[in-house]
């Protein structure tokens, strides 16, 4: 009978590890073991429902960039399987993959049900075994396998189930995602692994009972936020909601301050500039214009900045313009209090909400005991770790199943390398 790979997890990096596993070895028995009853889930939810694939970056370093921790472990990791490999690999399969304006790709279907299918037919035609509410409690050597040398084999290890089976494996994949909380790696750090401790990525802001909420759906598509006392600035899309603030730019700003900002409790001051790169200085010369271009007519009726009208209108509002006031007539203390709000408004956020769709911890197994060419653990031979269980993660827009996909191949590549030996 063949050897046995168990792959603890049934998301993207799971999946993806056992069916290039089995597809390369017909005699390696591979069982994926899912402790919900749902597979793929991250899969179906993202992008809206589409499944953003992976992103349409084909330079491995400016790839790399895009991972607030794990840059040098990806960096290395993508020169055996990279964007290029994941684009090929679905296309080989007949799915195709269409990039939008913002780098970020998606089956041409615009269905994240497309690569569920795609997958699950690799699942079918291969034999893998799924085990679905089958939750993992314990990993444990089996007597005097301590020794065998990587690739040989052997029933190493024995999987232990919640229900009390116990399941034998020659080699394991873990690729269990991300926990919220430090106990729930327990089982990680038995078998001799540091964890580093989770907090979340990838939320949006919370501004209660501020008045901006009001302008809920109104976006803009460049704005710069910067998050007082620290470092951390970012520019992209940034969308209003019934709670604060949402859209890439805070996303990605979560990500980079995923550390920083849970040390503040998630309490803290962002300045933000609703129009991208304008600064102070060039702003209040565009207003000077509009005073000589269009003096009798209302400062209220058109905006020179592109914003939209509620948020323009908003701002008026804020800054003390009158209603009914026209160009030639605003006084300069209104427009100077505009261009502070327009490119230098002040907000406290007060929490965080999950961004649903994108989920994401940072933390998890420390990378300097994963070697990155294999996935392979450094401390338990035959024991191997993909996906966000890593303490690797990617801002939004494809990244982080890149990575998925990218751990998944590479843990299977090595599984069959050494089942071959």
């Amino acid at each position: 009978m063949g050897k046995h790979l168990i792959v603890i997890g049934g998301g993207a990096a799971g999946i993806f590890c056992a069916v290039n596993a089995a597809r390369r070895d017909p005699a390696l028995r591979v069982t994926v073991l899912e402790k919900t009853g749902k597979l793929l889930s991250k899969v179906r939810v993202s992008g809206g429902g589409r499944c953003n694939v992976t992103h349409a970056c084909f330079d491995i370093a400016g790839m790399a960039a895009h991972y607030p921790r794990g840059q040098h472990f990806v960096r290395k990791a993508f020169h055996r399987f990279f964007t290029t490999d994941t684009i090929e690999w679905f296309s080989s399969r007949g799915v195709e993959l269409k990039t939008e304006a913002d780098g970020r790709m998606f089956p041409v279907t615009d269905s994240s049900q497309t690569i569920i299918d795609c997958l699950m037919r690799e699942v079918n035609t291969y034999n893998v075994e799924i085990r679905m509410h089958a939750e993992v409690r314990d990993i444990v050597m089996r007597p005097g396998a301590g020794s065998v040398a990587a690739g040989a084999g052997g029933d190493r290890f024995e999987v232990l189930l919640a229900d009390g089976r116990r399941l034998p494996a020659d080699y394991v994949c873990v690729a269990s995602g991300g926990y919220p909380k430090l106990g729930m790696f327990d089982w990680i750090t038995r078998l001799g692994h540091t964890v580093e401790e989770p907090v979340p990525s990838l939320f949006t802001f919370n501004m209660p009972r501020n008045p901006l909420t009001e302008l809920m759906g109104v976006s803009v598509a460049q704005a710069t936020i910067k998050i007082q006392g620290s470092r951390l600035v970012e520019q992209g899309p940034l969308l209003i909601t019934h709670w604060g603030l949402s859209g890439p730019v805070v996303l990605r700003l979560s990500a980079w301050g995923a550390r920083e900002l849970a040390g503040a409790g998630y309490r803290f001051g962002i300045q933000v500039n609703w129009l991208g790169e304008v600064t102070e200085q060039q702003a209040r010369e565009r207003l000077q214009e509009m005073r000589q271009e269009r003096a009798g007519q209302g400062v209220a009726t058109k905006n020179p900045f592109g914003v939209p009208q509620r948020l323009w209108e908003h701002f008026l509002t804020a800054a003390g313009v009158a209603a009914n006031v026209r160009w030639a007539e605003l006084p300069a203390r209104e427009q100077n209090r505009l261009v502070s709000l327009l490119c230098a408004g002040v907000f406290a956020v007060e929490g965080k909400t999950t961004f649903k769709e994108e989920f994401v911890t940072a933390g998890g197994v420390r990378l300097a005991e994963v070697d990155p060419s294999t996935f392979e653990s450094r401390k338990v031979a035959g024991v191997f770790f993909a996906g966000e269980i890593l303490d690797v993660d990617g801002v939004t827009g494809g990244f982080n199943f890149q990575h998925a996909w990218t751990g998944g191949w590479i843990a299977a590549d090595t599984i069959v390398k050494y089942n071959q030996q």
